[in-house]
């Protein structure tokens, strides 16, 4: 019952390893269930250089300081990097997958515009590297993504709540 990474999936745990056949070939696989997309997927076992283990604690502390760094955002096309961004999700190397969430993080900038593509390959990335932080970690989820929006910056709940108590002034006493 490990957890492994697919790449194109994100975190998923083996949950068996079965043997079935495939065009009258015996194949080995692992069964992988993705909680997340609530799937199963198969790996032959011949395949498994594809899957990766998940990340150290060091690995998460360093994925923390990429989220903490100054966004990398180049000047190119949208599409270009679109395409870049969605190599680095997929090619299931965290430190890539840390780097897409920093460099399309918008923070609390409620007034940047975000296209609906931008946020799509945000949020993907987001959700792939906070299911992996959260076992890594072993902490609830709303723990695991409160150290993320930390390292990112992103604390709307807290910001909302000091925008609230500034709007109530004192009274003030009228004098004539």
């Amino acid at each position: 019952k490990d957890y492994v990474v697919y790449p194109k999936h994100g975190v998923g745990q083996i949950s068996e390893f079965k043997k079935i056949n495939i065009g009258g070939i015996d194949v080995e696989t692992y069964v992988i269930k993705f909680e997340k997309d609530k799937a199963n997927g198969m790996v032959p076992v011949n395949k498994q250089s594809h899957l990766r283990p998940l990340a150290t604690i060091n690995q998460v502390n360093k994925c923390i300081s990429i989220l903490k760094s100054k966004p990398k955002i180049k000047r190119s096309m949208w599409s270009r990097r679109a395409q870049e961004y969605e190599a680095k999700i997929s090619s299931g190397k965290i430190y890539e997958l840390a780097e897409v969430v920093r460099d399309l993080n918008k923070g609390d900038d409620l007034m940047v515009d975000q296209s609906y593509s931008e946020r799509q390959l945000f949020e993907k990335a987001y959700e792939r590297i906070l299911s992996e932080f959260k076992i890594v970690m072993n902490v609830s989820l709303e723990d695991t993504q409160k150290k993320l929006d930390k390292a990112l910056k992103r604390n709307l709940e807290t910001q909302n709540l000091v925008k609230v108590e500034k709007k109530v002034e004192e009274p003030t006493e009228i004098t004539e």
